[in-house]
């Protein structure tokens, strides 16, 4: 029986912990599900709730007065912000991988999940983030069970024919540019080949971008103040990007298969029953 119930942890065919929550760490139920929502209490992915805010929230293509959007002007839109985030993110630690929800659904919408290389980079984030604001918004951050975000994005979005469309319940990740990419990940590849030929950490360096950080006693929000050039305008190759969630997978940690994670979401059960006992 126990092994019975282990096999179908966070499957469809278990009527006790939710499916969604389990892969996604969202579900459209919220707290009304019927079905368990386990929490970790640590883990290397963060949840960044409805964070980004898209020019066309309203309505995909158009702005708040109705007037059509340049879908170039809104990947530009993006691709800031992406950078803003991804640079403040880094501070904390070496970034796995950092995606953005294009679904418009309001337990999805903006959600931005970034997955460190370590648990306790993610834990100092998660930290130093509570209580900020960012764009006058305050920022929901939470850990995230997902580990494995091949399981949690939708196969269809990736082939350009899902027919649930933004309302999907599998991620549609929103793709940045080929150029920014190598330009941010690209970073932690020249790192690891330095540290490799010289046995001691190779300078860090980044540019620095003006901001202004609030935290939870000014009520102040941060946002990048830094613009890149728009030269990058039509150069965004997203067919070429499309299977391509994280970063370079070249030197970065095994993944957790699905029975493991099913297994520490168990021994995380244990810990809190044991706390709260």
């Amino acid at each position: 029986m126990a092994e019975h119930l282990a096999s179908i942890f966070g499957t469809e065919k278990d009527r006790v912990n939710c499916p969604f929550y389990f892969k996604i760490g969202a579900c459209r139920h919220g707290d009304r599900c019927s079905r368990l929502h386990n929490r970790p209490t640590i883990s290397p992915t963060l949840l960044l709730s409805n964070m980004y805010q898209r020019p066309d929230m309203i309505t995909p293509g158009v702005d708040a007065q109705g007037q059509p959007i340049d879908p170039r002007k809104i990947q530009e839109h993006f691709e800031d912000f992406y950078e803003d985030i991804f640079e403040e993110l880094s501070k904390f630690g070496e970034i796995e991988s950092l995606n953005v929800c294009d679904n418009l659904a309001d337990h999805m919408i903006g959600n931005v999940y970034v997955q460190f290389r370590e648990e306790d980079q993610a834990a100092a984030a998660m930290r130093a983030l509570q209580g900020r604001f960012y764009s006058g918004r305050p920022i929901i951050v939470d850990f995230s069970p997902v580990t494995d975000f091949r399981e949690a994005t939708c196969r269809q979005y990736e082939e350009n024919n899902c027919n649930r469309g933004g309302y999907c319940n599998f991620m549609h990740v929103k793709q940045i540019g080929r150029e920014l990419r190598r330009k941010l990940f690209g970073r932690y590849r020249r790192s690891r080949g330095s540290r490799s030929r010289s046995r001691s950490p190779s300078p860090y360096y980044r540019r620095e971008r003006s901001r202004d950080y609030g935290d939870n006693r000014d009520h102040g929000d941060y946002r990048g103040s830094g613009r890149r050039s728009s030269d990058r305008h039509g150069r965004h190759d997203r067919d070429a990007e499309r299977r391509r969630h994280g970063s370079p997978r070249r030197g970065s940690p095994v993944r957790e298969s699905s029975e493991e994670r099913r297994a520490k979401i168990e021994q995380w059960n244990r810990e809190r029953e044991q706390r709260n006992a």
